[in-house]
């Protein structure tokens, strides 16, 4: 199944995500359509936005309280 994927001949675009991806393939699929959809964009776009201060806010726990005592 992987090989049939990565081994794709020329002129046929293959993209893959991982098994139970589905928020991930969802996100793809929102980005190829938003080549084409300006409002879909910028909603990408503060998604982005809201997912990269959600790490940032994870790593400055886990700073302040190790890892051994870092909980979600």
């Amino acid at each position: 199944s992987l090989y049939s994927i990565v081994q794709m001949p020329s002129g046929i675009p293959v993209a893959t995500v991982a098994i139970n991806g589905g928020a991930n393939a969802a996100i793809l699929a929102a980005k190829i359509l938003a080549t084409s959809d300006a409002e879909l964009l910028e909603k990408l776009k503060a998604y982005s936005e809201e997912m990269k201060e959600q790490v940032v806010a994870k790593d400055k726990k886990l700073q302040e309280v190790g890892y051994k005592n870092y909980s979600k």
